[in-house]
């Protein structure tokens, strides 16, 4: 394994781990269009305010989200930079399945040419006894 793919993964690791629950992935998902309080991302939630308080715990330890003080409130923003990583990391089997699907495509238009091409594709089909 390259040492590239080695800190692809440690960088990664993290933001994967946390990625993992549907719920942080939903709170990312509403950080996408700007930041919020921690007050009006727990209420799009229907699970109580300290487990929405964990989740953003965790996702500000995976430096996946920001967060900032305003007099009271606490504002969260995304933080792109950690999925980057996990892009990187991903981008490698990105490259794999494009390589591979295309190898796919090819065989098989070639097979369905040779089938096309074939004995009974000009007419001649076989007898039944």
């Amino acid at each position: 394994m390259s040492s590239r793919a080695v800190t692809h993964s440690a960088a990664a690791g993290a933001a994967f781990a946390v990625l993992a629950d549907p719920t942080r992935r939903a709170v990312l998902d509403l950080l996408r269009r700007g930041s919020l309080p921690a007050g009006r991302i727990a209420q799009a939630f229907p699970v109580s305010r300290p487990a929405i308080s964990k989740h953003l715990r965790l996702l500000r330890r995976a430096h996946l989200v920001r967060e900032r003080r305003e007099g009271r409130r606490r504002l969260y923003q995304l933080n792109p930079e950690p999925l980057r990583a996990v892009d990187a990391w991903l981008n490698d089997y990105r490259i794999f399945w494009q390589m591979n699907l295309h190898d796919l495509k090819s065989f098989v238009e070639t097979e369905h040419e040779k089938e096309k091409s074939g004995p009974r594709a000009k007419g001649k089909k076989k007898r039944r006894k």
